[in-house]
């Protein structure tokens, strides 16, 4: 096992905790504590995102992947946790120079990979606050952990190796083409601003024309519940058509663009407007299909 032997300087955190109810305040208090009282040093904690929607965990992967690159090395803390208290496992896993922690539910590995690959990994079983609860692992196992490595402590203290190979995957959304042209794509998230985000790179929209050209976008089955919960039909949805931009403004105010949003990744908007109300609305999981329009 490898040591860290100075520690890090740096705690980062993503979360679905969002602000209320002082579930990231007791992160933040508690690996202060701990901190000072093993090496009377200050650590500094970015709080990355505590916006992921409740139980996303896909949404919270993509999310510690895509601000990795604007994070110097430091322990990285990762909590979307709908298994929290069951029998999934708490990690710590060292990757590239720096070290993830969170729940074994694949949350942490599009960042680990992006880092340069599991190079070791942990059960978290030791260093907890004393009787912790089942359902505030960030408190009481993640958030201390956090501190010790940030410490210096080796990860193999913290509890058993584990392989890398054991820990649990995600299957990363990707666009599927279709026969006939055109491509399906997951709506991973929608915005603050109403903007809607396909897993899809930016590639798979130059695929579909250049700036201007038409594109129909037709909603087509979708996560499980989703017909049921919008009253819409089985099958493919009416369309909308949306030319291909590079920003808001090359549309009126009012009016759809789809373009790459800054994430890389394919996306429709509404000037000014809320493209998630589009298509009898759209939520995550929902598939939607883009096809150039017809001459």
């Amino acid at each position: 096992m490898v040591a860290v032997a100075s520690g890090f300087d740096l705690i980062t955190f993503v979360t679905d905790y969002w602000l209320e109810g002082g579930f990231v305040g007791a992160l933040h208090a508690v690996v202060d504590e701990i901190v000072a009282e093993r090496s009377g040093k200050r650590v500094r904690i970015i709080d990355l995102d505590h916006s992921i929607p409740p139980q996303d965990v896909l949404l919270g992967a993509l999310r510690m992947e895509r601000l990795l690159p604007y994070t110097r090395r430091g322990v990285h803390v990762g909590i979307v946790d709908p298994g929290v208290g069951t029998a999934r496992r708490p990690v710590a896993v060292r990757a590239g120079g720096r070290v993830f922690i969170g729940p074994d539910n694949g949350l942490l590995m599009f960042a680990v990979d992006a880092a340069g690959g599991a190079a070791e990994a942990v059960t978290l079983e030791r260093y907890l606050l004393p009787h912790p609860s089942a359902t505030f692992h960030g408190r009481d196992i993640f958030a201390p952990a956090a501190a010790h490595v940030a410490c210096g402590m080796r990860l193999d203290d913290l509890g058993a190796p584990i392989p890398p190979a054991s820990l649990t995957r995600l299957r990363r959304p990707a666009p599927r083409a279709l026969d006939g042209g055109g491509v399906e794509v997951q709506v991973v998230q929608l915005d603050g601003f109403g903007n809607v985000q396909f897993g899809a790179a930016g590639e798979a929209l130059h695929a579909l024309g250049q700036a201007g050209d038409l594109i129909v976008l037709q909603k087509a089955g979708g996560k499980a519940g989703a017909s049921e919960r919008d009253g819409e039909a089985e099958g493919v949805s009416e369309g909308v058509t949306a030319p291909i931009g590079t920003a808001f403004g090359d549309v009126d105010p009012g009016e759809a663009v789809l373009l790459v949003d800054s994430d890389g990744c394919v996306a429709l908007s509404v000037n000014r407007g809320r493209a998630g109300q589009l298509l009898g609305r759209l939520h995550p999981g929902d598939t939607v299909i883009l096809r150039p329009q017809a001459d």
